[in-house]
């Protein structure tokens, strides 16, 4: 899915009302509705049953008034406050104005002043912010900001239309203006690319897309460099195993890991990378995880390092059809050459990872020698060490960029919504994972996963996306399964099956 900037969407409206012969009326009417059936379904919403819409004067306030009138067709006990924060109002406006009938589950308050806020009775009523929308490039003040602040102190739960009210809808172009925060964002036909920075989440809450019809001939011209990753992109992404197959036909791949102490990094990855349909598996390590991962990974090829608690020694590559090297390898010396000389003789796909990333970051002249197309998996303060630091998230989007054009790699910068900077320019955002992931020894579970699946001849980008897809998604049934809170990084393998049953649809 295409993530497009205001300008776009704007169009995208335009051309839609053309082509489609409709006023922007019936378009707003599609918004309310798609809002109205997504709220029904909240279940804060279904079990108390009220809601406390604020209406701007433009369009978003438009949006309002026909989420209110729906709303209450079907017996939701609506208060709609209409916030008087300047003389004029949207053409739009007017028309859903006209349509409501005051009175049954509605009750309006107008709001001209902040001592009219004394009538408006927030408890336990969800509310929605219809108060201004993605077009808005002005700081918010006067009343406008009095009646954000107000909802900001009183709600337990704020669903905003479009954006939340007071936040500048492009990135690299926000004020210190008042601003709505949300629980929830319900936006319209594709994500905005704020959406995917942590820092504007305290606004955003969770988003959801709704689809109101805009023309998908004109939306697929548009050109853009950022994508929300979709189930309909991975899944065309999938190869499926032929029936004469053998364990030869689906890859080789070798896993450079573990250190003393640290040896449950090592059988993470390699748990992983046996779940993703590798044919086959080796995984070098020192000499002190011999025993435990012949023991606990009866699947995998072991060779044990001369090295009692580290490696330092490179194996042949002959073999292998893709490498992995980083998770709990450490940074000794040995390591560190053995680091060196896996990055000037490769010939295969390569996936760098944790102390991996920490050697280059102090051997930033190996940079330049990375195979082209290899993976980078960092978290933020890995990549921080790899490429300095950033003010803002923004800031940080463009350096991703800007690494992997310069490297020629696949930068995974981990997170919520991961994103995977391409050479090409391209950045794609994950839509799978949740908070109860952010624990240590998910990013080993990754970078295993990875070598699976470049070991099976997936190109790394293919392997990219459906890597960091399918992690997630083993992520998201594993905190149904345990909770957030009790999950842990083995759950992600054992649930790599189940999550791609559902990948194969």
């Amino acid at each position: 899915m295409k993530i497009l900037n205001s300008a776009q969407l704007r169009e995208a409206d335009l051309v839609t009302l053309a082509k489609q012969q409709i006023s922007s009326a019936d378009l707003m009417e599609r918004a309310a509705k798609a809002c109205s059936e997504w709220l029904l379904e909240l279940p804060r919403l279904k079990s108390k049953q009220k809601v406390c819409i604020f209406s701007g004067l433009g369009n978003n306030g438009g949006d309002g008034l026909a989420i209110a009138r729906l709303l209450s067709e079907r017996k939701v006990e609506v208060q709609l406050c209409i916030v008087h924060y300047a003389n004029k109002t949207s053409e739009d406006f007017k028309a859903n104005e006209k349509r409501i009938a005051v009175g049954n589950s509605i009750r309006r308050v107008d709001i001209y002043t902040e001592n009219d806020l004394e009538s408006v009775d927030l408890k336990e009523a969800t509310v929605i912010d219809a108060i201004f929308g993605s077009g808005l490039n002005r700081p918010v003040e006067g009343l406008a900001a009095a009646v954000i602040g107000y909802i900001n102190r009183n709600s337990g739960c704020t669903v905003s239309i479009d954006v939340p009210s007071g936040l500048n809808a492009e990135p690299g172009n926000t004020t210190n203006s008042p601003c709505i925060k949300a629980f929830h964002t319900l936006t319209f036909q594709a994500p905005r690319l704020i959406f995917m920075f942590p820092e504007y989440f305290r606004f955003l809450g969770d988003f959801t897309v709704l689809d109101i019809g805009l023309d998908h001939s004109f939306i697929k011209s548009q050109e853009s460099v950022n994508f929300f990753i979709t189930p309909d992109k991975i899944r065309s992404l999938l190869r499926p195993r032929t029936k004469f197959s053998n364990k030869g036909s689906y890859g080789h791949g070798l896993l450079i890991a573990g250190s003393y102490g640290k040896m449950g990094a090592a059988l993470l990855a390699a748990q992983a990378c046996l779940k993703s349909g590798a044919g086959l598996l080796t995984i070098h390590l020192p000499a002190c995880g011999y025993e435990i991962l012949q023991t606990e990974a009866p699947e995998a090829l072991v060779i044990a390092d001369p090295g009692f608690g580290s490696v330092g020694t490179l194996p042949d590559l002959s073999a292998f059809s893709s490498v992995g090297i980083g998770p709990g390898i450490g940074t000794d010396n040995q390591t560190q050459s053995l680091l060196k000389l896996l990055i000037q003789n490769v010939k295969c796909p390569l996936v760098l990872d944790a102390d991996a990333l920490n050697i280059l970051s102090e051997n930033k002249t190996w940079l330049s020698f990375l195979p082209a197309g290899s993976i980078l998996t960092p978290h933020p303060k890995e990549f921080e060490r790899l490429a300095g630091k950033s003010e803002n998230d923004y800031e940080r989007y463009g350096r991703i960029r800007d690494f992997a054009f310069k490297f020629n790699v696949y930068l995974v910068l981990k997170g919520a919504h991961t994103a995977i900077a391409c050479p090409d320019g391209r950045v794609y955002f994950n839509s799978t994972g949740n908070p109860g992931m952010a624990k240590g020894g998910t990013g080993d579970v990754l970078t295993g996963l990875l070598t699976g699946l470049l070991a099976q001849g997936y190109p790394a980008k293919d392997a990219s996306l459906l890597g960091i897809y399918w992690h997630g998604l083993a992520g998201d049934i594993a905190s149904g399964i345990h909770t957030e809170q009790a999950m842990t990084a083995q759950d992600i393998p054992e649930n790599l099956g189940k999550a791609y049953k559902i990948l194969l649809g």
